[in-house]
C-alpha cells in the first residue's frame, strides 16, 4: 500500500475465505479491505473500479471469458484490467522438474496438475482473443522472464508437492507416497541446480487490457 497514492483504496478478493483471513492477518491498512468473491460473478455495480488486477488467478477460472466480461463491467470508462498467467511448464524450471519427478513415483498415472492448470493457459494468442471477445479493445501481452530463488532444493519441492493441489493428486493415488514424492522432487532439483541455494527460470505473460 505504501507504493500507492494516499487517495487510492484497494479491495482484495479471493474465493477462499481462509486465504483471505491469512492475508488480512499479514497486511493491515485503513485503505485496504478484504472480501470473498467469485470472479465470475462480481457483486459490485457497473463502473465501480478504475483498475482490476488478478495475480496468477485466471488459470483457475472455469469460465474465463465470463470473468473477463465481469472485469469489464465493473471498470470505469478507460479503466484497466491487468492480469498474469504462467507460460508453459518447460519455461518454469522448478515446476517442470517437480512434475517429472512425481511422475516417476506414479509412472502409469502421473499427476499433471502443474502442467494442466497453472501452466496450462499459456498460449498468448488464445488468452488475448478471449479478452477481446469479452469486449476489451486495447489488449497487449508481454512475456517476462525472471529467476526464482529458494534457500534449498527442499523449499520448492515442499511448496509444490505439499502446498498446492498437486498434493491432492498425489494423495488420491497413494497418500503414503507424499513424503517419497517430495524427497524425490528435492533430489531432482538438487541434481540440476546444486546443493545450496537454488535458482531456476520462471516465465509468465502479463496481459493489459482497457
Amino acid at each position: 500500500m505504501q507504493a500507492l497514492p494516499a487517495s487510492v483504496s484497494v479491495l482484495a478478493t479471493d474465493l477462499n475465505q481462509p486465504m483471505l483471513d491469512h492475508a488480512a492477518a499479514q497486511v493491515s491498512s485503513s485503505r485496504l479491505s478484504w472480501q470473498k468473491v467469485d470472479a465470475q460473478a462480481l457483486p459490485f455495480p457497473d463502473a465501480s473500479f478504475d483498475a482490476v488486477v488478478c495475480q496468477f488467478g485466471v488459470m483457475f477460472f472455469p469460465d474465463k471469458e465470463k470473468a473477463y466480461r465481469e472485469a469489464r463491467r465493473v471498470l470505469t470508462p478507460g479503466g484497466h484490467f491487468i492480469f498474469n498467467v504462467w507460460d508453459k511448464i518447460e519455461y518454469n524450471e522448478f515446476a517442470d522438474v517437480v512434475t517429472e519427478a512425481v511422475g516417476e513415483i506414479f509412472p502409469t498415472d502421473p499427476p499433471r496438475f502443474l502442467a494442466r492448470t497453472p501452466h496450462g493457459y499459456y498460449d498468448k494468442e488464445i488468452v488475448v482473443a478471449a479478452v477481446r471477445n469479452a469486449g476489451f479493445v486495447n489488449v497487449t501481452a508481454e512475456t517476462l522472464t525472471r529467476r526464482s530463488v529458494a534457500p534449498s532444493c527442499r523449499d520448492p519441492a515442499i511448496a509444490y508437492c505439499q502446498g498446492t493441489p498437486l498434493r491432492n493428486e498425489i494423495e488420491a493415488r497413494d497418500a503414503s507416497q507424499l513424503v517419497a514424492a517430495t524427497e524425490l522432487a528435492a533430489s531432482r532439483i538438487s541434481a540440476r541446480f546444486g546443493t545450496g541455494p537454488v535458482d531456476g527460470m520462471i516465465q509468465a505473460h502479463v496481459i493489459t487490457a482497457s
